[in-house]
């Protein structure tokens, strides 16, 4: 089809839904088009005729939309919507639009007995048993609480108990009494760095030389502050595990502890940002004492990464295979880099909270470990004409109008056009292609500027690929270090399938427990399980790694329980690694250029493209893509890839906490629904249909749960989302806010531990409607 019939196919089915802004395509049927046959045959010419018709026709479109009980708990928009939201990289086009996050919420205080018995009264009168007729399932179980109590409410973790899950045999929440402190705890210091100064650190590895962040090295990098304990009842996660990947929970967050370093809560005149003014401050002197208001004002991060890395080279190996062969053999040790890379895009709204997270991510893990981090921007140029790889100007306007001048030193242009010259060629047909976009395009090939960018970037290992919507609540440097660690832990013997699977600990018991009933599942279903690279008709060789990716622990004879461990896994997702055949999920078949008189390769896929994928995995994506053509769609892809060839992956069950108190079976239930127990297959919870169950979630594309709680976190009022509907699009009680945590007898602003949350399209409520 030639390119005028294309576009004009797709402006036909996407209509008003597509601006010039945003390059998000939704899916359109792939069922051939019948006849048309011409409306003015039936209508005529008559003006009154035609308006008495159409306005039946209208009645009786929303009759059935109103009254359809399967389109009341997922309409057609909201699909829309899915589709728009979750596919990889492209969150762009709906990061200034934000969508309102209204779940539940509850008084963050310490109310009094009468006060709480007639919210939970309230509750229980407005939130009536699922019976299968009045909505979603999830709408059975409880709202829970605990997530709103302050810091006049933390104890001591060793006293911590959590509401949620309750132990077996009682009821899914527990009331806990929780303390209300007349004055506030004081935060120290956080640092989950290694003491790079203690005498076992420097017996194995090189000396780490500070850094800081101005070139006369006077202003040291500022500590992010926690307090030590947990607000009382505050619920666990219900998926994953802090202790599983090395992770603390015995301290959490406020947001002048984890944001006061970076601007949060001093004027723009003071160098700050301006943001929190308007929100309770009482006790947040304290994350100042130690090194004051640091002003931002002039702050060049390129520069402050450059000199840190040049002050601790040594301490790196290089990229260069030959000269780190040599340095693998010397003493003290040399470790590798890894680059987070952040996808951005012309015309994103920075906001004062953008500012803020990416101030503490280059700080926590490029300055305050010698560099052994880098953090860079890539930034999608939409317009293909300017010419950024071949006018300097050009780069510098592009960057003068959608980067804050801080970040331009670390940010690498990119467009599609430039992936059609990198990546030129046919690439043929696509066994599927719902959203009918061009395979250089970054809705269906996120991938391929972060394999361009890994290949001019030798020096880096590993690299994590980001995204602007989301946030973390602790330290930066602590979250990538550990999941590094844990990944490098895991057996490769039944990798996969645990990678398929949520873990659940109320119900799974500990990882030991949970391995051994993946082992279980795996043996009922009579499936093998997967060891090493996999066989399918029409698979190509790589011309890399000729000899396999498979590591001298797993040769033949050797202990497999140990194959695999310690090696630096090629992937970790925060998603389980699925099956993507009859799983529902919309682009499992988006495979382009693979021969089609064979099947379907073998898919495997994590929603939400936020991983670490190391620079084999990218260097196998690269060949795959240059010298075969081949292509998959964005989150598919690189699980694939390391499915296809024997690459080291893993999902690591980071702590995904929910809003309801759902029982521990039912999640089982709604999550590892698919195949054979998993999360792949048929019964996905990412199926289109089932993906409603993510949005009381704190961590996935369409959460509503997430922007709450994170808003909520940052002292702004929401609505609690708590009502007959089931806690959506703005139903409730406005909560939170200054008034509220300011109230004495309230217990104050929240306090969270370390959790990922995304996304977040807006925080200030100020941004919304920008």
């Amino acid at each position: 089809m030639d390119k005028v019939s294309s576009f004009l196919r797709k402006s036909s089915s996407f209509g008003s839904m597509i601006s010039a802004k945003n390059e998000i395509y939704l899916p359109v049927t792939t069922k051939p088009q019948s006849k048309k046959f011409r409306l003015r045959q039936i209508l005529g010419h008559c003006l009154y005729r035609r308006v008495v018709i159409w306005t039946l026709v209208l009645i009786l479109l929303l009759s059935l939309t109103l009254f359809n009980p399967r389109l009341t708990t997922k309409t057609r928009q909201d699909v829309m919507d899915l589709m728009q939201l979750g596919k990889g990289q492209l969150r762009e086009a709906q990061a200034g639009k934000g969508e309102e996050i209204v779940l539940q919420t509850q008084d963050g205080a310490v109310p009094e007995e009468k006060k709480e018995n007639a919210e939970e009264q309230k509750e229980e009168e407005e939130e009536p048993e699922d019976d299968g007729q009045n909505g979603p399932h999830w709408m059975r179980y409880k709202h829970m609480d605990g997530y709103y109590k302050g810091l006049r409410a933390i104890v001591p973790f060793v006293e911590y108990t959590p509401e949620y899950p309750a132990p077996t045999g009682s009821k899914l929440t527990i009331p806990v009494s929780a303390p209300h402190h007349t004055k506030l705890p004081t935060p120290t210091p956080y640092n989950p760095h290694p003491d790079y100064d203690s005498s076992e650190y420097k017996s194995e590895y090189h000396k780490v030389q500070p850094c800081y962040l101005d070139a006369a090295r006077k202003t040291p990098v500022p500590d992010v502050y926690a307090y030590s304990g947990v607000p009382q009842g505050q619920a666990k996660p219900a998926m994953g595990s802090y202790d599983l990947l090395g992770l603390r929970e015995d301290v959490c967050f406020d947001r002048f502890g984890r944001y006061g370093a970076y601007g949060l809560g001093y004027t723009t005149k003071e160098g700050g940002t301006g943001e929190a003014l308007d929100t309770d401050h009482e006790g947040n002197e304290a994350v100042w004492q130690k090194h004051g208001k640091i002003n931002w004002e002039n702050m060049d991060w390129a520069a402050a990464q450059e000199r840190c890395f040049v002050a601790n080279e040594n301490r790196f190996y290089t990229g260069n295979s030959t000269q780190d062969a040599e340095y693998a053999k010397l003493r003290p040790k040399r470790i590798d880099r890894t680059a987070i890379v952040i996808r951005t895009y012309v015309g994103f709204k920075w906001t004062a909270h953008a500012l803020l997270n990416f101030r503490a991510m280059i700080s926590e893990l490029n300055l305050q470990s010698g560099g052994e981090y880098d953090v860079h921007f890539l930034l999608h140029v939409r317009d293909n004409n300017m010419p950024i790889w071949a006018d300097p100007q050009t780069a510098q306007d592009i960057l003068d109008e959608n980067v804050p001048r801080e970040f331009h030193g670390i940010c690498t242009l990119w467009s599609e056009a430039q992936m059609n010259l990198y990546y030129p060629g046919d690439f043929g047909d696509a066994f599927d292609n719902p959203s009918n976009g061009d395979i250089h395009g970054v809705y269906r090939s996120a991938h391929m500027p972060l394999q361009h960018f890994a290949q001019m970037h030798p020096e880096y290992a590993h690299f994590w690929n980001w995204e602007m919507d989301m946030r973390w609540t602790g330290s930066y440097y602590e979250l990538f270090d550990r999941l590094g660690k844990w990944g490098a832990k895991q057996s490769r013997q039944g990798m996969w399938e645990r990678a398929s699977k949520y873990y659940i600990p109320a119900l799974h018991g500990d990882w030991n427990n949970f391995t051994k009933i993946v082992e279980r599942e795996t043996q009922a279903s009579g499936r093998r399980s997967i060891m090493g690279p996999v066989i399918f008709a029409g698979k190509n060789n790589l011309q890399q790694g000729e000899g396999g990716f498979m590591p001298k622990s797993c040769a033949t004879g050797s202990d497999m329980t140990q194959c695999g461990v310690g090696e630096d896994a090629d992937l970790i997702t925060l998603n389980p690694l699925f099956d993507t055949n009859e799983s529902g999920w919309v682009f499992a078949s988006d495979v382009t250029g693979y021969d089609k008189q064979y099947p379907i390769p073998p898919r495997r896929c994590a929603i939400v493209t936020a991983s670490r994928l190391s620079r084999r995995l990218l260097s196998a994506m690269h060949e795959e893509t240059w010298r075969m053509h081949h292509g998959m769609f964005s989150e598919m892809f690189p699980p694939s890839m390391a499915f296809h060839h024997g690459l080291k992956a893993v999902y690591a069950p980071h702590p995904v906490y929910v809003d309801r108190a759902w029982p521990a079976e039912e999640i089982e239930k709604h999550f590892n629904g698919g195949r054979d127990h998993t999360s792949g297959g048929h019964g996905s919870p990412f199926d289109l249909q089932n993906e409603h169950n993510h949005k009381g979630t704190s961590w996935y594309y369409n959460s509503e749960f997430a922007g709450l709680l994170w808003r909520r976190w940052l002292g702004y009022a929401q609505m609690d989302g708590r009502g007959k509907n089931g806690g959506r699009s703005g139903e409730g009680d406005l909560r939170g806010g200054r008034e509220e945590e300011a109230d004495p007898n309230n217990s104050g602003r929240l306090c969270l531990r370390s959790m990922l949350v995304h996304p977040i399209k807006w925080e200030n409520p100020s941004e919304r409607d920008n």
